[in-house]
């Protein structure tokens, strides 16, 4: 029998993108061949995955999973919206999410964790779906919450099944306060977060690149002006900036009178304690991922014409 080493097995990983005993598995059965043991996985059908790897996918499903005082959200992305209606997808979403809350804060200790009932690993487990399915699927991004005492609340908007939908929300509410007036207000904020996008909690946590481009976008506007005047138009600038993009300064969408930070002022007296809201996530389904755009037929057969 030949000796089947870890380079070899994690080198046909690479070419076939197939699970690490199926690799090991096929290297075994062609006696370390490479390109036989390449063939081999075709023939089974566990090589597809890495054909599609390089196909976009921007589909898929947002995941929320809390316990007790944890609290993650994950993406799974797919090729297509179909894929995130198929059952064995959600349930592996589902799981992995679970995972994430025991599993690290990073993709990578994610995919490198066990997957439940399984002797595979979460990105093994995937890359067998990704055979099984015939499509591109990534382990985009994961995050979580945690608090000492209170509650992490959340909220998933275009929900396809429990906990499962386009736009995922946490937000953690700090406080001794009673649960559930802090969850009924923890959801109202995390629906506001999912309907406004904040970029930062509070002007502390805005970018001080986005800062310096909102600050130089006032100074072109109102070039000419002397220095002192230009310094408080910028000045009172980023106020409103901050009001529009920062969560504890934003309108609340349930009631645009108050404030994120007046509302939960005034919770406090329901709550019998002092709330702080010390953090929030908003993870929308394919933000950030360039689709490739629909090939149009219409204007590919006139060209074909014209030649």
């Amino acid at each position: 029998m030949a000796n089947i080493t870890a380079a070899m097995v994690k080198e046909l990983r690479e070419k076939t993108g197939a699970g690490m005993m199926d690799c090991k598995s096929a290297l075994n059965e062609t006696a370390g061949d490479l390109e036989a043991a390449v063939d081999w996985l075709r023939k089974k059908g566990l090589a597809k995955a890495a054909k599609k790897a390089g196909r976009v996918a921007a589909e898929g499903l947002v995941a929320v999973e809390s316990a007790g005082h944890h609290a993650a959200v994950l993406e799974v992305n797919s090729e297509t919206d179909f894929v995130a209606r198929n059952d064995g997808f959600q349930a592996f979403v589902r799981e992995a999410a679970k995972l994430a809350l025991t599993a690290g804060d990073s993709i990578e200790t994610l995919e490198a964790a066990k997957f439940p009932g399984a002797e595979t690993t979460v990105k093994d487990k995937l890359q067998e779906l990704i055979a099984t399915i015939g499509e591109n699927m990534t382990l985009r991004r994961v995050a979580k919450l945690s608090v000492e005492k209170g509650v992490i609340a959340s909220y998933v908007h275009g929900q396809v099944s429990e906990g499962l939908g386009k736009i995922g929300v946490l937000v953690a509410l700090e406080s001794a306060g009673d649960v559930t007036v802090l969850s009924q207000l923890g959801r109202q904020i995390a629906m506001h977060v999912a309907a406004t996008n904040p970029v930062a909690l509070d002007a502390s946590g805005v970018d001080a690149g986005t800062v310096e481009r909102e600050s130089n976008i006032l100074r072109e506007k109102n070039a000419g002006k002397p220095d002192h005047v230009l310094a408080k138009i910028v000045e009172s600038g980023l106020k409103s900036y901050y009001k529009e993009v920062t969560l504890l300064d934003q309108p609340f969408v349930h009631d645009s009178s108050k404030t994120v930070s007046q509302v939960l002022k005034e919770a406090e007296g329901k709550a019998g304690g002092p709330v702080k809201l010390t953090g929030f996530v908003r993870y929308a389904l394919g933000e950030g991922i360039e689709k490739e755009e629909a090939p149009d037929f219409a204007a590919e057969v006139a060209a074909a014409a014209k030649g």
